[in-house]
């Protein structure tokens, strides 16, 4: 038995509620994995809200929080290969089977061994902050001195985005919030104030001729306001927003397989790219975390820590 973070149902905060469940036994496709650390996004509320069902409608209550994990194998299934117990890993969690848990299912051919000079609480944060960043920039595939402005910078997505994008020889602009500029401007990214007045009008004072594409993690109104700042929507991705497509751009390709998750732990022990976790917090405070997610005002990367 183990403790865990779930919801009776979808809807608002107030339908989470902490229970105990047996360890999970691993189908022929997953491996069971104890959790060591588990990254919180903003996916986690969505899917609890209902706005994910095509990924968890068909998933009996009560669901379990999270989607993305690492820790140390303890059982693998009959189909998945590369993997043992014992080997410390990161991956997806089986949809509805959860992350903010003592014990989880991961996706077999979607979770990777990390290495060990790679902290799991980094390591946590490689499935959807890490992957995402990487899937957003080689959908865009910009050449080097290419202008990228990240709608929504201040977050786990956006603070990977500068980084991998800056490290590509990109000029990265990026709009949040007042409290996120030191971590952005850390970047080496340009820090817009999207709460200071007409940040549409602030961004082409600082790119007349326009942006060469835009990675947006806030859409909604948001995105549709900078899209007029690109010359060819085409050059438009949106991590969460299926709308973009009416304004000409697409949203992200995900490619959840090993190799990719392997790319950004290298990325990661090879010093190109830090989650900047801004916060841990026990499992018992997963709500708490969650919550301060939700609000959209989390800096950087928040990251449940099994070992606190």
């Amino acid at each position: 038995m183990g403790e865990v973070l779930g919801y009776k149902e979808f809807g608002g905060a107030e339908v989470q509620l902490s229970f105990e469940r047996p360890d999970p036994v691993p189908g022929p496709a997953e491996v069971l994995v104890r959790v060591a650390a588990a990254g919180v996004n903003p996916l986690d509320h969505k899917l609890r809200s209902g706005h994910g069902t095509a990924l968890n409608g068909h998933v009996p209550f009560p669901q379990v929080l999270g989607m993305e994990a690492a820790g140390t194998v303890l059982a693998v299934g009959s189909d998945v290969t590369g993997l043992a117990v014992g080997d410390r890993v990161t991956g997806f969690a089986l949809t509805g089977a959860g992350t903010y848990a003592e014990t989880t299912l991961l996706l077999g051919e979607s979770t990777a061994r990390i290495p060990d000079a790679l902290p799991e609480t980094w390591a946590a944060t490689i499935p959807v902050a890490g992957t995402t960043a990487l899937d957003v920039l080689d959908q865009l595939d910009l050449p080097a001195g290419a202008s990228l402005l990240v709608n929504g910078i201040g977050g786990g997505v956006g603070i990977a985005l500068a980084q991998l994008a800056r490290d590509r020889g990109l000029v990265v602009t990026g709009t949040a919030g007042p409290a996120k500029r030191d971590l952005v401007t850390a970047t080496g990214a340009t820090f817009v104030d999207y709460t200071g007045g007409d940040v549409v009008e602030r961004l082409r004072a600082l790119a007349p001729g326009g942006f060469a594409a835009v990675a947006d993690n806030v859409g909604g109104d948001s995105l549709r306001a900078v899209a007029s700042l690109v010359a060819d929507r085409g050059a438009i991705v949106s991590v969460g927003d299926p709308a973009v497509t009416e304004l000409g751009g697409e949203v992200v390709r995900r490619r959840l397989d090993r190799a990719n998750l392997e790319r950004v732990a290298a990325l990661m022990t090879e010093g190109r790219l830090d989650p900047h976790i801004t916060r841990t917090y026990p499992l018992a405070d997963a709500a708490e975390a969650l919550a301060l997610v939700e609000s959209g005002h989390a800096t950087g990367k928040l990251v449940l820590d099994l070992s606190l």
